[in-house]
């Protein structure tokens, strides 16, 4: 029987390639047909190590003669797995014994060796000798924060970075309560908790892969984190709304807002990208909802003037609000990235306002804490549109942050985000 650690070295490898962490892992958890029971562990091996990357290189480095970034990418994998399970406590006997057993035969003396040699390096562990090395992050990141949020706020928001994502789920109300779902969760021996933000949010732990959860398969809940589901609220979709959502993949805001503006409303999803624009199409299926999904520029809509409701641009942005559940996604960015990001974020609103009824509500948001991409994007719209209103920030745990509002992701355990409230002024 394949084993768990042969199972995340080769999710490692790929992501390594160019997959995507939050894409390879359930697609190789189905590949290989792993017991239900080993599908969290896995994740979790997984996760960690991408999280603590730069850590375990440093360890690795302390006791290795051989560079890791010259080193087979199985073996890098491997090593990396041992020195994560090393670090969080799991017996030397089976840290070791079984990682090795997760690489080709002729590379076993060495990893061997070298996470025997880390048995002996801790516990306690070296205490690295920067802040970047210490919570695994690019050195850039760690400046930014601690220059835009200050040294304890960005400190927080690392450390939260860090923590494993919980799977949350969004009860689809018409088929399903929060009570129904926790009940049938249970049952399966899943732990269930309810969010901090969001009362209805179900926080759940021990699922293993999300995609085969029967309340998911059947439509009745969706995966989607309180954040997420705090900018619809903040959004307010009444029942008979014309909505338009500028960026809508994959859907989750999209479908949760369908669900509120009911039949005689309407939600219009519209993507650059027909590949991503299906992820919409298909989730609006699952959950029995009317959408429309169009493909189109979102910087020139394809939309009459004063034809909406409601506006929601959800822009695409450097992501470093949801670092917990993109465990990869600090080592892809690049920071002269999000200028460009903010440039775009920026033309979509501009965009996404002329399409507003006069009473309408534009919301525009993102899931990061840059400066760049939350306050001076803001700052810009409005001094290009100083008709449009700002509606009240949302309350606490959000707070403050220019003309709009930020969650910390150490404030409700959540994603971070920044959310910006305008309403074109009756005529």
């Amino acid at each position: 029987m394949i084993s768990t650690r042969s199972v995340a070295v080769e999710a490692l490898v790929r992501v390594e390639e160019g997959a995507y962490s939050h894409v390879v892992v359930p697609a190789v958890l189905r590949q290989k047909n792993i017991p239900v029971r080993d599908r969290a562990q896995v994740t979790s091996l997984v996760y960690s190590t991408l999280r603590n990357q730069r850590r375990l290189d440093d360890l690795i480095a302390r006791v290795s003669q051989r560079r890791i970034s010259r080193l087979d990418p199985p073996v890098r994998a491997a090593l990396r797995i041992g020195a994560q399970q090393l670090i969080s406590g799991v017996a030397p006997h089976a840290a070791v014994g079984e990682t090795v057993s997760a690489v080709p035969e002729r590379s076993r003396g060495f990893v061997n060796a070298v996470l025997r040699a880390l048995t002996r390096l801790g516990p306690p562990w070296p205490v690295p000798d920067s802040l970047a090395v210490e919570l695994s992050y690019p050195d850039w990141i760690v400046d930014l924060f601690t220059d835009e949020l200050g040294a304890t706020t960005a400190r927080g928001a690392l450390e939260a970075g860090n923590l494993p994502g919980v799977l949350t789920l969004r009860p689809q109300i018409s088929l399903a309560t929060p009570e129904e779902l926790t009940a049938e969760l249970e049952a399966d021996g899943i732990q269930v908790e309810r969010g901090k933000l969001i009362p209805s949010a179900l926080l759940v732990t021990g699922s293993g892969d999300p995609g085969v959860l029967p309340a998911i398969v059947s439509g009745r809940a969706t995966p989607q984190d309180q954040a997420s589901q705090a900018i619809v609220t903040y959004l307010d979709p009444q029942p008979g709304d014309r909505v338009l959502d500028v960026a809508a993949a994959p859907g989750g805001k999209a479908t949760a807002t369908a669900e509120l503006v009911g039949p005689s409303g309407h939600v219009f999803a519209l993507d650059t990208n027909w590949g991503r624009l299906r992820l919409v199409r298909d989730a609006a299926m699952r959950l029995g909802l009317a959408i429309t999904t169009v493909v189109a520029d979102s910087t020139a809509l394809p939309f009459s003037a004063n034809e909406f409701d409601r506006v929601l641009v959800d822009a695409p942005c450097s992501g470093l609000g949801v670092l917990r559940r993109r465990p990869d996604a600090r080592w892809r960015i690049e920071p002269e990235t999000i200028n460009d990001l903010a440039a775009l974020q920026k033309q979509l609103v501009l965009a996404a306002a002329a399409t507003l009824r006069p009473g309408g509500v534009l919301v525009y948001s993102v899931c990061t804490l840059t400066h760049a991409e939350t306050i001076a994007v803001a700052e810009q719209v409005l001094a290009q549109l100083p008709e449009l209103e700002i509606l009240p920030l949302p309350k606490s745990p959000w707070q403050p942050w220019g003309p709009g509002a930020l969650l910390l992701p150490q404030a409700a355990e959540t994603d971070g985000m920044f959310v910006l409230g305008l309403k074109r002024p009756e005529r």
